[in-house]
């Protein structure tokens, strides 16, 4: 009997999968996140035995858990044939046809690239080979309401063109075969940045895909190509890293006790180069917090953005609401930033009896900004979101500079001009403020409420860049 579950991480919009057989025990997980215990739990509960972990693809915007699950149970990690020769682990690989039994359940495996050369896709049939598939488990090729971006830095040396073309046939040729009931099982869901579209729902069907999906639509090559290099947002600086590390024998996540730091090892650890990341709420930032510090949110997608702001390696210092550290660190971990030094103990006495070394960000209500603009000839606006944000409307004279690229043109602006960020609500411009503040910025805000309150009191109206 068919034993399935879809594992659901919002904070990175990843999809995961543990399918099994309970009439045998043997069962695969597939895109494991790397914190993998929730998978050995479940597969333990229901009497399951986990054989293989596959990879529908080499992942950017995470690190994927193969290494600690294959570590845990021994079990073989598998990759479509385009990845054989490309890892420093050993892995078993798969083609076009191929199936994996793990009793009267079967997965067939279809080579699906696009996305990436080697992804593929996982067709499950509940009851032998012969029979009608539950549904296919898609990895990043197709989406519910999106397919995959072919631009990602995890295909070096392949054009995007080129590999929409291959998407492109990949779910004609290959996905939109399928019966239309069978269940479509992504790898990501709204808010990923592996595609522009993507539906807050998580589980769809191939026939429902067939009517909605603008990338399913009838067109021609050359339409579908168009249609899906366009528009899409600014890859986070840390996917080519995330890409990379996912082909290497890395260092395996650990949940181990985070270090208490006082506040005077804080400070010689930002001297000697640590990030202080504050991963408090962004007002309670803005109201006091150590000088030089970056503040990313937990309550957003948190290792996206720090992920951004940051270069893998660098090490960390956590800021953190008490009870919330084990959580921040977990999932920076789960983007392969492994670097974290320690925690602040007690942040709040810290700060109250060390004034000397606390800042606070200046945020500004749209009147207070138009006040600032008609009155600082001098005063530079800067637009954080992405291209396809920026397109549809901005403030007049604002500097388009995307979250994702800001720390590498950090030296394009004038650290000493009066400096106002903004973004669509106020998220990531507190991300942006605090950045440039870390990087010698004398003089910065964030609009409160960003392009959304600013567009909608009156000040914004329909400008358009």
């Amino acid at each position: 009997m068919l034993f399935f579950r879809q594992y659901y991480l919002g904070c990175l919009s990843h999809a995961s999968y543990l399918v099994g057989d309970t009439s045998t025990g043997r069962a695969v997980v597939v895109d494991p996140q790397r914190d993998v215990d929730q998978y050995l739990e479940d597969a333990d509960a229901h009497g399951l035995t986990i054989v293989h972990v596959i990879e529908t693809h080499f992942h950017a915007d995470f690190l994927s858990g193969h290494l600690e699950i294959a570590e845990r149970t021994g079990a073989s990690i598998v990759y479509g044939r385009a990845a054989e020769g490309s890892t420093q682990f050993p892995i078993d690989t798969v083609a076009d046809g191929d199936v994996i039994e793990l009793g009267d359940v079967v997965l067939r495996i279809l080579e699906t690239p696009g996305h990436t050369p080697e992804s593929i896709s996982i067709v499950v049939h509940p009851n032998g080979i012969d029979s009608v598939p539950e549904g296919v488990l898609t990895g990043d090729t197709l989406f519910i309401g999106d397919v995959g971006r072919p631009d990602l830095l995890s295909s070096v040396g392949r054009t995007a063109d080129e590999l929409a073309g291959q998407l492109y046939r990949s779910l004609r040729d290959k996905l939109l075969t399928l019966p239309d009931e069978a269940k479509v099982w992504p790898a990501h869901g709204a808010g990923s940045a592996c595609g522009k579209h993507l539906s807050t729902e998580t589980v769809s069907t191939i026939g429902e895909q067939r009517r909605t999906n603008y990338a399913l639509a009838p067109m021609s090559e050359a339409q579908f190509v168009d249609a899906v290099t366009q528009g899409q947002s600014v890859a986070p600086m840390y996917f080519s890293y995330a890409a990379s590390q996912n082909r290497l024998q890395h260092e395996l996540f650990h949940d181990e006790e985070l270090r208490q730091l006082t506040l005077p090892e804080v400070l010689e650890l930002q001297r000697d180069g640590a990030v202080v990341l504050d991963s408090r709420e962004h007002s309670v930032f803005a109201a006091g917090h150590l000088r030089g510090s970056v503040n990313v949110g937990l309550g957003g997608r948190f290792a996206e953005y720090a992920g951004e702001v940051m270069r893998a390696g660098t090490p960390i210092v956590l800021v953190a609401e008490p009870g919330t550290e084990d959580e921040a660190r977990t999932r920076l971990g789960r983007i392969g930033f492994d670097k974290v030094v320690g925690v602040l103990a007690d942040p709040w006495h810290a700060f109250v009896d060390h004034p000397e070394h606390v800042d606070r960000l200046s945020r500004l209500s749209v009147p207070a900004f138009e006040t600032l603009r008609r009155d600082t000839p001098d005063l530079v606006v800067i637009d954080v979101r992405n291209p396809g944000e920026v397109e549809a409307g901005t403030i007049p004279g604002a500097r388009a500079m995307s979250l994702p690229s800001l720390l590498e043109r950090v030296d394009e602006l004038d650290r000493d001009a009066p400096t106002v960020v903004y973004c669509a609500g106020g998220y990531r411009s507190s991300i942006a403020a605090s950045l440039l503040r870390s990087h010698g910025f004398t003089d910065v805000s964030d609009l409160i409420g960003g392009y959304t309150a600013w567009s909608t009191t009156g000040s914004g109206g329909s400008s358009v860049a």
